[in-house]
């Protein structure tokens, strides 16, 4: 019979600190004998956030996909084509993919459409969207703002999504991409590589068992925008 994870208490003042001294300590020797207190203090209350969070979307019937076992990112860097060789993250986080689709499975994967919190000192936040996605996907955003602007700003300017994330950001090209014209009206639009948007989280909120719910009223507010970029598939 499998054990219950714990409740949801809220993350402490010691896992900030804790990733505080990791961002002075990179290295191995450093974090190898302080692995049980890594795992005590953000690996096991990140899972039991995540789980809790679960409970909300399902509940509220919110169509992203959190999974304790799935949605956080492990600690350790990949430092395979990276010139900096630090081998742990200093921020832990989890993301939550669209699950809403004709097959009605979750989108998986670091470029498909979905929600993401990240906990680290002086950055926690809850965002979503799409970060650099894939080409194909990216061309029909485009099309979408050209053929149909009058769907995506119903998304992008729905009352909820604004009132929580104010609009839509992310990294952008210098000029509207070829083909497309260049005094479009929303050329600014036209021009972002990623669509994402998000929102700080206070410290007191990260550290209060009510984070879940915090967070899953955001990622409700996300819905709209989330919805439109997950039609874009196919």
């Amino acid at each position: 019979m499998a054990i219950a994870a714990p409740p949801f208490a809220g993350f402490s003042p010691d896992a900030i600190q804790f990733l505080v001294d990791l961002a002075a300590n990179n290295e191995r020797t450093w974090f190898q004998p302080r692995k049980t207190d890594y795992e005590r203090l953000l690996k096991e209350p990140l899972e039991a956030f995540v789980a809790a969070l679960g409970e909300r979307l399902q509940a509220r019937r919110i169509p992203l996909k959190a999974d304790p076992t799935r949605a956080p990112f492990r600690i350790y860097r990949d430092v395979r084509f990276s010139r900096d060789k630090s081998p742990y993250k200093t921020n832990v986080a989890a993301s939550f993919p669209w699950a809403e689709s004709p097959a009605g499975t979750a989108e998986d994967g670091p470029h498909g459409v979905g929600g993401y919190f990240h906990f680290s000192p002086g950055e926690i936040y809850v965002g979503g969207g799409m970060w650099h996605p894939e080409k194909p996907r990216l061309d029909r955003f485009r099309a979408l703002i050209v053929d149909d602007p009058r769907r995506v700003h119903a998304a992008i300017e729905d009352p909820e999504f604004v009132a929580h994330f104010g609009s839509i950001d992310g990294d952008r090209l210098r000029r509207v991409p070829n083909g497309l014209p260049a005094d479009h009206p929303d050329a600014e639009l036209l021009k972002l590589k990623d669509v994402t948007f998000g929102r700080r989280i206070s410290d007191d909120d990260a550290l209060s068992p009510n984070l879940p719910d915090i967070v899953a009223d955001d990622l409700a507010a996300g819905v709209s925008v989330m919805r439109l970029l997950a039609s874009l598939s196919g």
